[in-house]
């Protein structure tokens, strides 16, 4: 994309949203850094991978020159990025910190130590094993390392809590699914509990947002706070940026954040963190913390402050000091909206590669990702993002009111054109 003499910047396990984000901040890097994409992107990398190989390979110089890496893949990009990074000397996260904030055991220790307000009890179980917990039911029960939402789920007594444990679904995610994961916490960690475990914790409740930002040199910055719209069903129906939610709020959730990630060792790096607001407990709870980018919000800020997350993740991996901007973006609002069904389908039409072009060009910075193909049956939930529905797109979009945003929105989606055909 740009010179060869240019910076290289490794972006390990390249994830859908790569390209397009970083297309959207293109002037922001395109004179000073040449982004880099190995293989495997993050879809195709196989449970047989041998992920400590890749990066020993990259250390030695066997793939090519590596001036920066960072990744937006959560398993096992962030890692393995932080792992090249340690090995080269090169500015990134270390590894084990990484891992510590991947592994929900390990994190919800980290964050009792020092937001203990805001973390449920917790309990770690393996799968066939005992299902007494120190907490009463109903309970969430959730693999130490997810994957979306596979698997997680509440369950209303001991004994769907055992059956549970016991299914064969639990114990091939455990064992298979996260082979890399549990190679990584062997050969980059002192753990004791590795991927084959998982966590039952106690329910919580309120309005569900995402906190992003970054840690530099130990000092914590929040990019923005995402508002989660779910469907009836509980699917993720649209992610909204700038947060609703009351600004104390907020801020107990930013001050929250930067103890945490602190405590959790990070650094160099952009994390995001899942919160729930409940009113009417005026209580802040953590879900899960990720130390990577969230690749699908990166536009938003853009969108709205004029700084797209990418932008900032490659400053990070230069050793660079992020600059950010606010307020300073096209629109007063932007969104990120999933496109799902709830019903087994057939794609009767999908858009090609000129529709989505004409769709984007309806209005300003707006971004369409096209995950299906005229054919295609989406009728696989329980391999889904949630289990309960299948999302074939994603449409990234800015806007000035609310009114505005469903217009464009609507508009979006009649120029794309999806048509679908019960099975």
């Amino acid at each position: 994309m740009t010179g060869e003499g240019a910076p290289r910047v490794w972006i390990v396990f390249e994830t859908a949203w790569d390209r397009r984000q970083l297309e959207a901040c293109r002037e922001a890097w395109e004179d000073r850094l040449a982004p880099v994409f190995p293989e495997p992107s993050d879809a195709d990398c196989e449970a047989d991978f041998d992920v400590l190989r890749f990066i020993e390979r990259a250390a030695d110089g066997s793939l090519g020159r590596i001036d920066a890496v960072l990744s937006a893949s959560d398993y096992p990009g962030a890692a393995a990025a932080a792992a090249i990074a340690m090995r080269l000397g090169l500015p990134g996260p270390q590894p084990e910190p990484v891992l510590r904030a991947q592994h929900k055991y390990y994190s919800r220790r980290a964050q009792r130590e020092v937001a203990p307000e805001a973390v449920p009890r917790f309990a770690l179980v393996r799968p066939g094993g005992s299902a007494r917990v120190p907490m009463p039911f109903p309970v969430f029960v959730k693999p130490v390392k997810g994957a979306y939402s596979v698997l997680a789920r509440r369950v209303r007594s001991p004994s769907e809590l055992e059956d549970f444990l016991a299914s064969p679904e639990v114990r091939e995610y455990t064992h298979d699914y996260l082979a890399i994961f549990n190679r990584l916490v062997a050969g980059l960690t002192s753990f004791e509990y590795d991927g084959r475990w998982l966590l039952v914790e106690e329910l919580l409740h309120g309005r569900l947002v995402t906190v992003e930002g970054f840690v530099c040199e130990g000092e914590v910055e929040i990019l923005g706070v995402v508002d989660s719209v779910l469907h009836p069903q509980g699917s993720f129906a649209r992610f909204d940026y700038p947060s609703s939610l009351p600004a104390d709020a907020q801020a107990r959730m930013g001050a929250i954040a930067a103890r945490v990630i602190r405590r959790l060792g990070l650094d160099w790096t952009l994390f995001n963190i899942e919160m729930m607001w409940d009113a009417q407990r005026d209580r802040v709870s953590i879900v899960e913390v990720n130390p990577r980018i969230c690749g699908q919000f990166a536009d938003l800020y853009q969108k709205v402050d004029g700084a797209n997350g990418y932008a900032v993740a490659l400053s990070l991996a230069r050793g660079e000091r992020p600059k950010i901007a606010r307020g300073a973006g096209r629109y007063r609002m932007a969104s990120s909206h999933p496109l799902r069904v709830f019903e087994p389908v057939r794609v009767a039409r999908a858009p090609d590669a000129a529709d989505v072009a004409a769709a984007e060009a309806l209005f300003p910075q707006t971004l369409v990702w096209n995950e299906c193909a005229s054919g295609d049956r989406l009728e696989e939930f329980a391999r889904g993002e949630d289990g309960v529905s299948f999302r074939y797109g994603v449409v990234n979009l800015g806007a000035d009111t609310p009114e505005e945003r469903e217009a464009r929105f609507a508009a979006l989606c009649a120029r794309l054109g999806y048509a679908f055909e019960p099975l």
